[in-house]
């Protein structure tokens, strides 16, 4: 196995701050790049969200930022200008989620970046997709799962006339995944050819295309051959069951499944009814079939049906919460979770990468650090001596 993680040798400089864009680099840091994360003189502002033993070591910081150096750069003065012209000299990544009009008046465009180093990939997350009416407006989870749709979804499935946000911020961390998977598409665009270029990752165009993969529906069709959303997922049975003591997830797929779930629960009968023999029909008629599942698990206990349906290769799962999920043995036997010791904000609970590679490990090397806790070590391997430093700190460029 080799030592070093995939991506050990590239340099990203991240100058992205609140969810999508430190979600994003989280994932390069794991696979084993070199992670400079700029911030401003106020720090990231999830620094300062939730619970804290210390200033600015919030827990939603700490979940998606490790692996990473700190640097503080108040950009606003040209000295921290330069010191980061000097960094992008030794840079394979530009990423940032800051509004265009703000990062040109920076100094630090695509055409800027690209003049100090013209094989950069420059990757810039954005609320909504240059050319488009909504170009260049601020954009937060809540506005994107509005304007993309999700915020339908639920009542959609239950029948409400109110929409609402999913309670999660969804649409932050699924564009981080575009985003990160488009940057590693242009860094072996980069190997292959040796060029550079500008990556642009939207909000809003990224959760429409994630939201209609299934419920786009009947209307890929031109005229529609049905209605939209995918009549499976938006059914006001789809959930979790009650048990006699519990909640049980059960998920019969195929002909045979369904089959051994009616005969288990006691309705042998429905394994050769029509109306649930085949998929198309099951799909035709989901509320019902949902309808007689809820019916089926009340009969047994939950640890009855896990035994049951589990013998019978079933497909089912109990039903955690957030408080319970990582108490799970499969969590446990994996190592997703693992309580590990900080310098500065002692024991916490670390996620880590979930992804396995067989020829690379993607460990935790460096603890979520405090701001601007790897500025001097940083100056110092661009070639400021102590004294330039500590002048740069008086100057406010530096903190």
């Amino acid at each position: 196995m080799a030592e070093k993680g995939i991506l050990s040798g590239y340099t990203v400089l991240d100058l992205s701050s609140v969810v999508l864009g430190p979600y994003a680099s989280q994932f390069l840091g794991d696979l084993g790049a070199e992670v400079i994360k700029i911030e401003s003189p106020e720090g990231d502002i999830m620094r300062h969200a939730g619970p804290m033993r210390s200033k600015g070591m919030g827990p939603i910081y700490l979940t998606i930022n490790r692996n990473k150096r700190a640097v503080t750069l108040d950009l606003a003065k040209p000295e921290a200008k330069e010191i980061l012209n000097r960094l992008i000299e030794t840079a394979d990544v530009f990423f940032h989620n800051i509004r265009a009009s703000g990062i040109k008046r920076l100094g630090f465009d695509y055409d800027s970046v690209r003049a100090i180093r013209p094989d950069i990939v420059y990757v810039h997350a954005v609320g909504f997709g240059s050319g488009g009416q909504y170009e260049g407006r601020p954009a937060y989870d809540d506005l994107i799962q509005a304007v993309s749709g999700l915020a339908m979804m639920l009542p959609r499935q239950d029948g409400s006339s109110a929409p609402r946000y999913f309670p999660g911020l969804m649409a932050d961390k699924t564009t981080a995944l575009f985003a990160a998977n488009a940057l590693l598409a242009g860094l072996l665009h980069r190997e292959r050819t040796g060029e550079g270029q500008f990556i642009e990752v939207p909000m809003m165009e990224c959760m429409v295309a994630f939201n209609m993969v299934e419920n786009l529906f009947g209307h890929a069709f031109v005229p529609p051959l049905g209605d939209t959303a995918y009549s499976r997922s938006v059914s006001p049975n789809r959930k979790p069951y009650a048990t006699r003591d519990g909640y049980i997830a059960v998920m019969p797929y195929s002909d045979h499944n369904w089959q051994q779930f009616f005969t288990l629960g006691g309705m042998p009968e429905l394994a050769t009814d029509p109306r649930f023999a085949t998929y198309p029909a099951r799909t035709a008629n989901i509320d019902e079939l949902y309808s007689l599942s809820e019916k089926i698990c009340a009969q047994k206990t939950t640890d009855e049906w896990m035994v049951l349906l589990t013998q019978a290769n079933v497909p089912c799962a109990r039903v955690h919460s957030l408080e319970t999920v990582l108490e799970d043995r499969q969590i446990a036997d994996t190592g997703l979770a693992e309580v590990r010791q900080h310098p500065s904000e002692g024991e916490y609970r670390a996620i880590h990468q979930p992804i396995r590679f067989s020829a690379a490990p993607c460990p935790i090397r460096r603890e979520p650090p405090k701001q601007g806790a790897d500025t001097e070590p940083v100056l110092e391997a661009l070639g400021y001596s102590g004294p330039q430093i500590a002048e740069l700190r008086k100057s406010g460029a530096v903190g």
